[in-house]
């Protein structure tokens, strides 16, 4: 079997969901207008949390990251499929794919931790309020933070470096709307078999320990909520929590399909569907659900609004 050393003056052909559709041009309008309101809904809600002191509190210092983090995901991704589409050339070069492939796995990854601080800082709000400025003072914020990013930059690094250092087959077309590890093993000429089950391992891994903390989390909440004397006080913490809970469920729905299900069960359709929901649908969904239920967000960006506005 023909194959080419991987070197940087090689590329790849991306073959996304937008060349495999029945109608490219509707589904291009949908993810334009998908990525417009990602773009709008967390860059107001990074305006909102910087802008209004009443804000500057863990809990939406941890959103606005987690804003941030979404902004940048679909940024690494959907403008380059669209335009792309819209030229007529999937071309990417070897060490864009690289590039593509460092960037969306350090994202998800700091997404994946930081939900679990999330988590944390709910229980920490709802079942120990008089320690919540103790626990979550700004220098333990930072530090969660920080963790976030510099774990998941790591384990990106590692992931891309071992991933790339494969012979690839001539025929270099990645049926994927982007630069991921499972697709691209498929085009490996080489055994990948003990670096699928590393892979498998390690999602499990990476992916377990904070989905544990966050159940537990909310186990303990709504233990506490439900014995809250406060009919108030009792619909606020569902609420909030509820808000987070699916914002856990898109973004573990989406991680598990990819890197915890064997690759025997994966189809290129089904991953090309995962990739634009997770790349497109979550970031947009997110600032949506978090702002359009919480009263505090809302009258902020009333507030910040009103001030550009005078």
């Amino acid at each position: 079997m023909d194959y080419w050393n991987s070197t940087l003056g090689s590329g790849f052909i991306l073959m996304g969901i937008l060349n495999d559709s029945g109608s490219p041009e509707l589904l291009c309008a949908t993810i334009t207008v998908l990525y417009m309101l990602a773009l709008t809904s967390n860059g107001l809600l990074l305006l909102v949390i910087i802008k209004d002191s009443q804000l500057h509190v863990p809990m939406y210092f941890l959103l606005g990251q987690l804003s941030l983090m979404d902004l940048l995901f679909t940024s690494v991704v959907t403008p380059k499929a669209l335009m792309d589409f819209l030229r007529g050339e999937n071309t990417i070069s070897f060490g864009g794919c690289a590039l593509q492939m460092f960037l969306a796995l350090m994202l998800g990854g700091a997404e994946d931790l930081l939900l679990a601080f999330m988590a944390y800082d709910r229980y920490v709000a709802i079942c120990h309020p008089l320690n919540y400025m103790v626990f979550m003072r700004p220098r333990v914020c930072w530090l969660l933070v920080a963790t976030s990013w510099i774990l998941a930059s790591i384990s990106a690094f590692v992931y891309t470096m071992y991933t790339m250092h494969y012979p690839f087959r001539m025929s270099w077309k990645i049926r994927h709307l982007l630069c991921e590890i499972p697709p691209l093993l498929k085009l490996a000429c080489a055994d990948t078999s003990r670096y699928e089950l590393f892979v498998y391992v390690m999602g499990v891994t990476f992916l377990i320990p904070p989905l544990v903390t966050i159940i537990s989390s909310y186990a303990l909440i709504l233990c506490t909520a439900l014995h809250m004397p406060s009919n108030e006080g009792k619909q606020k913490a569902l609420v909030t929590c509820s808000s987070h809970l699916m914002v856990v469920g898109l973004f573990y729905g989406a991680a598990t399909f990819m890197y915890v299900l064997p690759s025997s069960l994966h189809s290129s359709k089904q991953d090309n569907i995962i990739s634009v929901f997770y790349t497109v649908v979550t970031p947009a969904l997110n600032p949506l659900i978090y702002s359009l239920r919480n009263k505090e967000v809302m009258g902020a960006l009333r507030r910040v609004l009103g001030e550009y506005m005078l």
